[in-house]
């Protein structure tokens, strides 16, 4: 099977692109306006981009009706949002905030979250993630798509202060992911969840490239 998405109708019932590049990790973001309306939402095109300074990118398709997503906006007019690590315990919570409720209406609330406040802003923080992002933004990118919906938001943010809870770090000083089992988006309707990983090395990796790949300083 092979089609040109742009011009060729696809072939199967529900098309494979989404379910290509998995798994994603969840940018589950939260954010505040300038009057004090909190805002929580998930978004799948969510990544690092690099590591000195640490820097991360999320895209955020518009809606039909055009308008930007909240989380956008926050950004653009605050200078800041938080991305909170998501579990599997806290997999319904966030899928709960995915929902799109009016305007003013705290998603939060809805999904029955605690929350604490960021250090660098007020941006509220969700209690139960074991991992937190501090991010500045930085600017933001946008691509026209073929419709509204496919119009979107690339905002990049600086990464300046990260929260890790300690009883999820490891005596040697990394992060449990075993522990916290993050989840992670496939296609359709479709989550995985953390629950095994295995350890490769490069071969031949000078001592510096190794420290560099494992997140020694």
């Amino acid at each position: 099977m092979k089609y040109m998405p742009n011009s060729e109708k696809c072939p199967l019932p529900y098309s494979p692109f989404k379910s290509c590049t998995v798994p994603r990790p969840i940018g589950w973001l939260s954010s505040i306006s300038p009057d004090g309306v909190e805002n929580l939402a998930p978004y799948s095109q969510w990544q690092n981009l690099t590591f000195d300074p640490p820097m991360v990118m999320f895209a955020a398709n518009q809606y039909p009706d055009g308008r930007r997503k909240d989380t956008v906006i926050n950004a653009e007019k605050t200078g800041w949002f938080v991305w909170n690590m998501v579990t599997w315990d806290l997999k319904d919570a966030m899928n709960t905030s995915a929902m799109a409720v009016p305007y003013g209406e705290s998603e939060i609330s809805l999904a029955g979250l605690k929350t604490v406040k960021a250090d660098l802003s007020d941006v509220p923080m969700v209690a139960d993630s074991p991992c937190h992002f501090e991010c500045k933004y930085i600017s933001t990118h946008r691509l026209k798509g073929n419709s509204n919906v496919g119009t979107i938001d690339i905002v990049f943010a600086e990464v300046v202060k990260i929260h890790v809870k300690d009883e999820f770090i490891t005596e040697e000083g990394k992060i449990d992911i075993m522990k916290a089992r993050p989840i992670a988006r496939m296609g359709y309707h479709d989550y995985t969840v953390v629950d095994n990983m295995f350890e490769m090395k490069i071969p031949k990796a000078s001592p510096d490239e190794a420290d560099g790949l494992e997140g020694r300083p």
